[in-house]
């Protein structure tokens, strides 16, 4: 049982940090989740190869996706306890056909992901990464590209043109407004030449990307007594790093089968091959089980009594915008992890599951909030709902508070994320 060490406050945040900068993309963040497993001694799992049998730590990557587990021998109805995360967030993603000129300024088109603040995106520098798909001699390759530089920028336009901007807020068209500008010139530039040869393979040979915008700032500890945490991705990597960090930590194989899922997608509804809405879980599951000797109802007596955590970053109480916040639940930045209850099931959290985690926390030795969004305000949601529905098993919802969410730099408490991680471990390997 993992239980929570004030010392444990400046290694998690350098830890988190670093993982930080190693993701600007989910296909980065699930190869950076997948070399710390391998470094903790788990296996790397081909999902078109049978399932193994054995004892051990085992993973499968889908893309911006990852599951993860601690397999034993024994009961092949043994129940789950699984920590679900997301590893996508806001951002701007570059287009098939980028390339064209405006006002002398060589242009790429991009296309807006999820609910980003708009505004954070503008006068910042911005590199490139994600990942393309070449021709080779088995077919296709993809290959991770991270161009760590300050290849882009979106600029604002100045007062002068706009003297209105500060009185009434800025107002940003995405389809005019928001296409980086990368280099000067009077026609268009040529983005997959410029893409290959940075690869180094022939521009004909680039058959397709996913490519996105990210702010080169570090992540940065900051504050007068260095008690915050400022990042681009924070939601919902910070969800992401404490849950492998959690499931690394388990050396007891007794009790559920523990296991974490890193999903893509959740801020685009989730619904895709490698999303909360598709079968990713529910097929690793089912495999999981079926290895172990089980068949179908081994599989459903085993959901029958698994408990999910899904963790998403939460609200903290805003010092400048308090009455946006219900007023009887104030939460406070390093005042521990975040149980997220919805009357209207934007969040799975019932009694239940409540119960299963707040024993987490106290078998943690953290300390618990509880978020409820204002009733006359629309609210948000997470995987959580989803892989409820899909799995049948009780499901709660909870996560670590932030300030500036879907920012292009978000803010959270070093002390948080040390006690997220403790409770995650709690909640994977309950006493």
């Amino acid at each position: 049982m993992t239980r929570f060490d004030p010392a444990s406050i400046a290694p998690t945040a350098a830890g988190l940090a670093g993982f930080l900068d190693a993701s600007p993309t989910p296909f980065h963040a699930t190869a950076t989740a997948a070399a710390q497993l391998v470094a903790g001694g788990f296996t790397a799992l081909d999902e078109t190869q049978p399932f193994p049998t054995t004892s051990g730590g085992y993973f499968v990557r889908r893309s911006g996706s990852l599951v993860a587990w601690r397999q034993a021998e024994g009961d092949p109805a043994r129940p789950f306890r699984i920590v679900a995360a997301h590893t996508d967030s806001p951002n701007l993603r570059i287009k098939p056909l980028p390339d064209y000129a405006s006002a002398g300024w060589q242009m790429l088109g991009v296309e807006v992901y999820g609910g980003p603040l708009l505004g954070t995106w503008t006068d910042r520098d911005l590199g490139l990464a994600g990942r393309v798909v070449v021709r080779d001699s088995a077919g296709t390759a993809e290959h991770l590209v991270t161009i760590d530089e300050p290849l882009l920028r979106v600029s604002q336009l100045a007062i002068h043109f706009n003297r209105s901007v500060n009185a009434e807020g800025l107002v940003l068209d995405p389809q005019r407004h928001l296409a980086p500008h990368w280099a000067i010139g009077s026609g268009p530039g040529d983005l997959p030449a410029y893409l290959a040869g940075r690869i180094g393979v022939a521009t004909t040979d680039l058959l397709a990307w996913d490519l996105m915008a990210y702010d080169l700032t570090p992540a940065r500890i900051t504050g007068r007594d260095g008690a915050t945490l400022a990042s681009a991705r924070l939601d919902n990597l910070t969800s992401s790093y404490a849950g492998i960090r959690a499931l690394l930590e388990i050396t007891d194989s007794a009790g559920p089968l523990p296991v974490v899922v890193l999903f893509d997608h959740e801020e685009v509804g989730s619904t895709s091959a490698r999303g909360a809405g598709s079968a990713l879980l529910t097929t690793v599951l089912e495999r999981i089980v079926r290895a172990g000797g089980g068949e179908r109802d081994e599989y459903f007596r085993a959901l029958a009594g698994t408990v999910i955590a899904s963790s998403d970053a939460a609200h903290a109480t805003h010092p400048n915008y308090a009455e946006y916040h219900e007023p009887r639940h104030p939460i406070r930045m390093n005042g521990g992890p975040v149980l997220k209850v919805n009357s209207q099931l934007r969040y799975a959290t019932d009694a239940t599951g409540a119960a299963a985690f707040r024993l987490a926390c106290d078998q943690a030795g953290v300390p618990m909030q509880s978020y409820v969004h204002r009733t006359d305000l629309p609210c948000g949601s997470t995987v959580g709902p989803m892989i409820s529905a899909a799995t049948g098993a009780v499901t709660v919802d909870l996560g670590a508070p932030l300030l500036s969410m879907h920012s292009i730099r978000e803010l959270c408490g070093t002390a948080d994320q040390a006690m997220l991680a403790a409770a995650l471990g709690a909640f994977l390997a309950p006493a």
